[in-house]
């Protein structure tokens, strides 16, 4: 492959090389999100800062973390995890938002992805349709523990994953209404939890590359239950689905440092 970084050492999109970040990543699309993150972090420093990638490393408990912005979507996704591997990295979680799908999925509440509907390009280019997009069982279980010990309101499931986002929001007029109204229609009989635009090309990017991932989202809000009449508030602080990650992190470096002690 051609070195379109003409050899600084540093990956050409999101500009980390080996050492700038940490084992552990948490993902966010928002830029701006990270220096919210990692406030979380000790000693957080930013170290890159390229395109919709924004990069700062500090620490948990003594061992080097990272956050790296993705931006919206599969492909800028995609991109940075796996420069992200190449640069040390094999821990991902990604923290995002999300629309509620089933009724009982309120605004405000935390959606564990334990599977994804891959609805979307990315993923393709990676595994045939058949492979499942599935996160790393580890960093699942540590999401859902951190979410429990917290008591923050949360559900564990399948989520849509979309190229999308007015797709969703305005099917009934794209050409392709008959097939976006039908499958969300089948989504919604299988369970699916909630809709959004990066797990599944996560999820496959990371089985590919032999790394781990895992992905907590905010539930903005829930059209279903607009639809239904019910209370439907917008809620955009991400500030609990930041919490559980950091948490998650915590209990998976804790787990990981006994398995080599």
């Amino acid at each position: 492959m051609i070195d379109y970084s003409e050899g600084s050492g540093k990956q050409y999109h999101t500009g980390v090389g080996p050492g700038d970040v940490g084992r552990y990543v948490i993902l966010p699309g928002d830029p701006k999100r990270c220096e919210k993150i990692a406030a979380h972090f000790d000693n957080a420093k930013l170290v890159a800062d390229v395109r919709e990638y924004v990069t700062y490393t500090g620490e948990l408990d003594g061992v080097k973390v990272s956050v790296t912005s993705t931006g919206i979507g599969g492909p800028s996704a995609a991109i940075a995890i796996d420069e992200l591997s190449k640069s040390g990295a094999d821990t991902f979680i990604r923290v995002g938002t999300c629309g509620g799908m089933q009724q009982n999925v309120e605004s405000g509440d935390i959606v564990i992805a334990s599977g994804a509907v891959r609805m979307e390009g990315t993923s393709r280019e990676f595994a045939p349709i058949e492979y499942p997009a599935v996160p790393d069982f580890k960093v699942l279980s540590a999401l859902s523990a951190s979410a429990g010990e917290l008591d923050i309101r949360h559900h564990v499931g399948v989520v849509q994953c979309k190229d999308s986002f007015f797709g969703q929001h305005e099917p009934e007029i794209m050409p392709v209404s008959y097939e976006l109204e039908n499958k969300w229609n089948a989504w919604l009989r299988m369970g699916c939890l909630a809709s959004e635009m990066e797990s599944a090309a996560l999820f496959i990017a990371g089985s590919f590359l032999r790394v781990r991932v895992g992905a907590c989202f905010l539930v903005i809000a829930n059209q279903e239950r607009a639809k239904a009449g019910l209370p439907n508030p917008q809620v955009h602080d991400t500030e609990l689905a930041i919490k559980v990650s950091v948490e998650a992190f915590r209990r998976l470096i804790k787990e990981d440092n006994l398995v080599k002690s």
